[in-house]
């Protein structure tokens, strides 16, 4: 696998659909996490992310353009102890409820699949990072359909022990645009992590689909300490 640069895997899709980055910062100091949302359709693109706590949800730009908020309005990012989640669903608070009662990140994704929007069958996507010791790990996961027959479910985690400086790993929901959309494949793609907070925010947003996109979070957690800084853009203001 040869690492790619992380504008070019997201510039050269018009349509990824929601992505998570994870890595380690240049410098080796901080953990890294980014997660995006796009849309389609007016309900999807009528979205912002708020911090909430220690993490963050979506909620709707306009409440009275809200249609179906079942698979749009959630908490894409929470704190567990000393464990960061990200997911591109309510299987946030399934992993925050089941880690804390005991089970694993793959045993709490064990209890959910794909989203039910068939024909397109989305891809659940998550990722966990750890942090014990002045050190950090991470994880991610993806259920997808068999395919795209939704009566089989595929599940795949893919577990980093010792990330390195400058490198990360980037999943998203779908290949690219088409009708259906077509499900992530493989491993997590091998990217390039560089710049501060700031300039990799601003990176992230810039090569995301100008009609598309919709939404962007990137914190940076310092290993050490666990001290953290956000940035959350939003196309809705």
């Amino acid at each position: 696998m040869e690492m790619q640069l992380l504008e070019n895997e997201l510039s050269g899709c018009a349509y990824p659909g929601r992505g998570i980055v994870i890595g380690k910062s240049e410098d080796g100091t901080k953990a890294v996490t980014a997660y995006f949302i796009m849309g389609r359709s007016a309900n999807s693109r009528n979205r912002v992310f708020v911090e909430d706590g220690e993490g963050i949800r979506t909620q709707a730009f306009d409440e009275s353009k809200l249609e179906d908020p079942s698979l749009i309005i959630y908490a894409p990012v929470r704190v567990l102890n000393n464990s960061t989640i990200v997911t591109n669903g309510d299987q946030t608070d399934t992993i925050y409820d089941l880690m804390k009662a005991g089970k694993t990140f793959e045993q709490s994704l064990r209890t959910r699949k794909f989203e039910p929007d068939e024909p397109n069958f989305t891809p659940r996507i998550s990722g966990i990072l750890n942090f014990e010791n002045g050190e950090f790990d991470y994880a991610m996961s993806i259920l997808k359909s068999n395919n795209g027959n939704g009566a089989a479910c595929n599940r795949y985690t893919f577990s980093y022990e010792t990330p390195l400086a400058g490198e990360g790993r980037f999943i998203h929901t779908y290949m690219g645009d088409g009708s259906p959309l077509p499900s992530f494949e493989g491993e997590p793609a091998w990217v390039k992590i560089s710049g501060d907070i700031d300039s990799f925010t601003d990176m992230l947003w810039n090569n995301l689909n100008e009609d598309n996109k919709v939404s962007l979070f990137v914190r940076f957690i310092d290993i050490k300490t666990g001290k953290y800084e956000t940035r959350i853009i939003n196309k809705n203001k």
